[in-house]
């Protein structure tokens, strides 16, 4: 199995679109994975944006220099794909009120937990959508870099521009609101 340098290296040397195409292959679910946790599990835009995040990739590719590691790269370019998203369209920030406030009075406590014990997957996965949209944008951003797709603090420092004390930083906040909002929801085991 070809490395990661050797596809890109034909991609960007030759344009051999099969080696893209492996490359978008080991990437593509990461990636998407990455959109659906800061769009609360928006899958037609994640997977719109994951579509940016590669043909950006294609177009960029000659200027890969192997300073980091492909997967590294490739996630700052999503990175950038979603600030530019967000800044553009101010469409989260008003998504994250919305649904926060939705769900708060669609589901009132008595029904949320008959809901947990009888669709135990989906309410998780509701909550965590809702967790990670208490928490501000570059927060959420770390978090999902660290916990679910398992970046460490230098990783998350490159794909995001931010200094590794900022990473830190929103790292540490958004865990501590994590950690209040699920323990204020049930999740409180001791």
């Amino acid at each position: 199995m070809p490395s990661d340098f050797s596809l890109v290296m034909q991609v960007a040397v030759s344009g051999n679109k099969r080696a893209f195409d492996e490359l978008v292959r080991r990437y593509q679910s990461p990636v998407r994975s990455f959109f659906l946790h800061q769009t609360m599990g928006d899958s037609q835009l994640s997977d719109d944006l994951a579509q940016d995040t590669f043909i950006k990739a294609y177009t960029a590719i000659a200027s890969f220099r192997g300073l980091a590691s492909f997967r590294t790269w490739l996630m700052r370019i999503a990175y950038n794909v979603f600030y530019d998203y967000t800044r553009n369209r101010h469409v989260l920030a008003q998504r994250d009120l919305t649904i926060s406030e939705h769900m708060s009075a669609a589901i009132p406590a008595d029904e949320g937990m008959a809901a947990a014990t009888s669709a135990p997957h989906a309410t998780l996965k509701l909550d965590i959508y809702q967790a990670l949209a208490i928490l501000k944008e570059q927060e959420r951003t770390c978090i999902t870099l660290q916990l679910i797709e398992g970046y460490d603090i230098a990783s998350i420092a490159k794909i995001t521009g931010m200094k590794q004390g900022t990473v830190k930083s929103h790292l540490s906040r958004g865990k501590e609101k994590l950690a209040d909002y699920l323990k204020h929801n049930g999740y409180d085991r001791r």
